[in-house]
């Protein structure tokens, strides 16, 4: 069972730029999609951004295309996400999320990736 570690979260001012990680463990990495998910208090879980095993595909929710940006490095079994342009509406527990049945295209629905990390949060003040 893959295990993720997000990291890198943290209180930030509007306008600023932050990067989250996720670290995964297993040698299977660089075979699953990977994504991003977010949940502010309150609010249900909501796709941010996602990219395909070998990062030649992205995709990402409007509220955040051209101020976000997702990567991997599968040498180092790590997914990345930088966030700049910060808003307050950004804040939220971030989570990185995997789809284990390898190969398969990016999806927007939680419930199609099987391995979740804790989450990191991430609070932007006005």
């Amino acid at each position: 069972q893959v295990q993720l570690v997000e990291s890198g979260g943290g209180l930030v001012q509007a306008g600023d730029s932050l990067r989250v990680s996720c670290a995964a463990s297993g040698r299977s990495f660089s075979s699953y999609t990977m994504g991003w998910f977010r949940q502010a208090p309150g609010k249900e879980r909501e796709f941010v951004a996602g990219i395909t095993w070998s990062g030649s595909s992205t995709d990402y929710t409007d509220a955040v295309k051209g101020r976000f940006t997702i990567s991997r490095d599968n040498a180092k079994n790590t997914m990345f996400l930088q966030m700049n342009s910060l808003r307050p509406e950004d804040t939220a527990l971030y989570y990185c999320a995997a789809r284990l049945d390898w190969y398969r295209a990016i999806s927007r629905g939680p419930t199609d990736y099987s391995a979740w990390g804790q989450g990191t949060q991430v609070t932007v003040s006005s």
